[in-house]
């Protein structure tokens, strides 16, 4: 289940309880990010054991466009999280809104 920038914003306005992915690079999070933890897509496959017993919490993952966070957010799923979603459009989606 994807999410789109305006819902993400809502999220984070009201301060829900969520987990916020960045997978993309060190040099493109130090230029803009919005809050979320830095993982390069690279990396995830490592780090996704850091997230044991958070399988069935919500995860929003979020890269330049949306292609990188969908490839981590099938890497979470195969590993069996339920919850898991893709920031339609990504970064390039939320500083056009």
């Amino acid at each position: 289940m994807d999410i789109n920038v305006n819902e993400l914003k809502e999220k984070l306005d009201r301060g829900d309880n969520f987990i916020l992915i960045d997978v993309r690079e060190p040099h493109e999070h130090e230029a803009f990010n919005i809050g979320g933890k830095l993982i390069p897509v690279g990396n995830v496959m490592n780090a996704i054991d850091d997230y044991d017993g958070h399988e069935n919490d919500e995860i929003v993952i979020y890269c330049r466009s949306g292609a990188r966070s969908g490839m981590a957010q099938q890497l979470f799923k195969a590993k069996g999280f339920t919850n898991v979603r893709n920031v339609i459009g990504g970064v390039l989606a939320w500083q056009d809104m």
